[in-house]
């Protein structure tokens, strides 16, 4: 599978487990263990959006593209600059 394959599924399958939207993909890398990715999720949607509250998801997916562990790493306010 490609990157750009896993990044979609990575995202897919985080947002089905839970039920949060994904934002954006901060990181994506390989290595003997799996694809390790890490998504950017709204956890609360704000208005402004500045104010969402975001978390951050680290997860690792097997060569088929299958999620085999997910965790949230860190929650902050979108506008906050050390996010």
């Amino acid at each position: 599978m490609t990157g750009p394959e896993i990044v979609q599924r990575a995202k897919e399958q985080l947002a089905q487990l839970t039920g949060l939207t994904p934002d954006t993909v901060s990181s994506l890398s390989r290595d003997e263990g799996g694809w390790h990715v890490t998504v950017e999720m709204i956890e609360t949607k704000r208005i402004p959006d500045i104010d969402d509250i975001v978390a951050t998801y680290e997860g690792l997916l097997d060569n088929e593209g299958k999620l085999v562990r997910y965790q949230r790493t860190k929650r902050y306010v979108r506008s906050d600059v050390a996010g």
